[in-house]
């Protein structure tokens, strides 16, 4: 083992060597890459990605990814296709077959089986003369100089090179479908982008017991043992039939004590916000986020079209479920 060895210098020539891979794929997004763009857009079944080794690796990405921005697709391993997952794949299919040589045997033998099925074959090789790509309805070249091994014999910058195309192919496939947000947080519903986009206000408002509520004329006392019972530093003030006359915070309590007033015998109604920060049960978890950080406030009161209370939301509310 060479103790001197430049670990630094190693990295970064990996890491340009994969990077002019990449750039070089750039002049390679010609016509080819528009018909099978078009053929999987046309899809009225699933993209099939299928590939050996580390290729199968890539495609698994490939087709997640794929899978994850609009584009139906799965991943099928070459060598079990023959004993029976082929039956997995339809005419109505695109298969993406994956190939640095083009000559993968386990993938070589599917061929005519696609063609009997009659699904459109487009490839991934590195060899625009092989046996993979000259079989396929459309050839993606995504062949490299050299691998960053430096015994040009572990898969690395081709790799990189077939996942960036891989990639390349998602994002023109969802920009073509105009796909959206909402859409990505529909296939993402328990990450983070989903809590954002599909949380509803009612999902983490709290209700009921849990509001914080005192009546018009109530003892500014009253009102911050109220304040104190629930724990969100704040108090809606609502008459009788539920509608919200006004909001009393710790900052209002700071505003009177800086005042002057005696909030031993003081009343609510003078000393509170009147009308308050409000927000729909029905709107976006994050669009409240955004009105707390516009308006700098930590809750906000939850009210239907009639300015009933429904609820409060807090910013904690917001944290606990991901949404911040």
């Amino acid at each position: 083992m060479n103790a001197d060895v430049d670990f630094r210098a190693l990295g970064r020539r990996t890491l340009e060597i994969e990077r002019d891979a990449v750039s070089a794929l750039i002049a390679r997004i010609d016509d080819g890459f528009s018909r099978a763009c078009r053929i999987m857009l046309a899809c009225t079944g699933r993209v099939v990605v299928t590939g050996m080794g580390k290729s199968g690796h890539v495609g698994g990405k490939i087709a997640a990814t794929l899978a994850s921005t609009g584009t139906p697709a799965f991943f099928v391993h070459p060598g079990e296709a023959s004993h029976g997952d082929l039956g997995m794949i339809t005419r109505q299919d695109v298969v993406l077959a994956i190939s640095n040589s083009g000559e993968t045997p386990e993938v070589l033998t599917l061929l005519p089986l696609f063609k009997r099925m009659g699904a459109p074959l487009i490839a991934m090789t590195g060899k625009p003369a092989s046996t993979l790509a000259t079989a396929a309805t459309v050839h993606l070249d995504v062949s490299v100089d050299k691998e960053a091994c430096p015994l040009n014999l572990a898969p690395t910058a081709s790799t990189t090179a077939t996942l960036a195309m891989g990639d390349a192919l998602a994002v023109a496939l969802l920009e073509a479908r105009g796909f959206t947000q909402e859409d990505f947080a529909l296939s993402h519903p328990g990450g983070a982008l989903g809590r954002r986009l599909l949380l509803r206000i009612r999902d983490v408002m709290r209700s009921g017991e849990q509001m914080p509520t005192v009546a018009p004329g109530t003892p500014v006392t009253a009102a911050l043992l109220e304040m104190s019972r629930k724990g969100l530093g704040m108090t809606a003030v609502v008459d009788a039939q539920g509608q919200v006359l006004g909001i009393y915070t710790d900052g209002d309590l700071r505003r009177s004590l800086d005042q002057g007033v005696d909030v031993r015998v003081a009343l609510i109604d003078p000393l509170m916000t009147r009308g308050g920060r409000r927000i729909g049960p029905d709107r976006l978890a994050a669009e409240a986020v955004q009105m707390m950080e516009q308006h700098r406030v930590l809750a906000l009161l939850v009210t239907d079209d009639r300015g009933v209370l429904q609820g409060v939301v807090h910013m904690n509310d917001l944290l606990r479920a991901g949404v911040v």
